[in-house]
């Protein structure tokens, strides 16, 4: 995975990912929507709400905005529409594997969207199941590594359940079954270690390596699925050199 949290990080840098303010604001008001719907509208309780709050409160979103949306996530807003999280499958240029994570209102619109954006590269949707066979779904965190123990952070996530622990530059990746995220969430937060990103991801089953063109195909498509106001994440079955990262970082 470092190569897909290296890519997220040079486009961070470059102001690429979600360059719109009011694009951030629709995604992170989605996110927490869900998060309060899943596990309740405490985010002292809720560890995916207190994260998205905490990156909702790095954007500087208004404190009302992030009110209505817990509020509305825990059933108590008085907003009609009514989100639901949704996953597709596809496949981008080269054959490489797609799931694109969704929050919408209408699926119809998504859809459409979606599918326009892998026809116009040279990709295409695919049916249920199509796809998701080459993906596992595991509990996952990002943790900044700078002044950290590598063993240190290796006992606490064994013995939160994790399967996997590693280190890259100045990150440490956590990948456990999904049904350790709440034990690993509770260790970590018991621990006071700062998590910059955790969730539940789908992890490729193996990873396709292409020519450096070509994964910056790739990588254009999923940016361009990524810029979509319904679309939460999307996770590939790419492997992206360091070859492909410099070359998109001189881009």
């Amino acid at each position: 995975m470092s190569g897909h949290s290296k890519w997220a990080t040079i486009k961070r840098k470059k102001g690429a990912a979600d360059a719109k303010r009011g694009q951030v604001f629709t995604r992170l008001t989605r996110e927490i929507v869900m998060a309060a719907r899943e596990g309740g509208g405490d985010p002292e309780a809720n560890f995916r709400l207190r994260l998205a709050v905490e990156r909702a409160r790095n954007q500087n979103m208004p404190k009302e905005n992030i009110e209505r949306a817990i509020k509305r996530g825990a059933g108590e807003g008085k907003e009609g529409n009514t989100f639901e999280e949704v996953m597709y499958e596809g496949y981008a240029p080269n054959g490489v594997a797609l799931m694109i994570e969704c929050v919408t209102e209408n699926r119809n619109r998504t859809v459409a969207e979606i599918r326009h954006i892998l026809t116009r590269s040279g990709g295409n949707m695919g049916e249920a199941g199509s796809v998701g066979w080459q993906f596992n779904r595991a509990a996952y965190f990002s943790l900044p590594g700078q002044g950290k123990d590598f063993d240190t952070i290796f006992e606490l996530a064994v013995e939160g359940g994790a399967d996997d622990v590693t280190q890259d530059d100045d990150t440490f990746e956590i990948i456990g079954p999904v049904e350790s995220f709440k034990t690993l969430s509770d260790r970590l937060r018991t621990a006071s270690v700062q998590v910059e990103e955790a969730g539940l991801r789908m992890l490729p089953n193996q990873e396709m390596e292409l020519s450096v063109e070509q994964t910056l195909q790739v990588l254009r498509t999923i940016d361009a699925l990524e810029e979509l106001d319904d679309v939460q994440n999307v996770f590939s079955n790419l492997k992206i050199s360091e070859e492909a990262l410099a070359a998109m970082e001189s881009e």
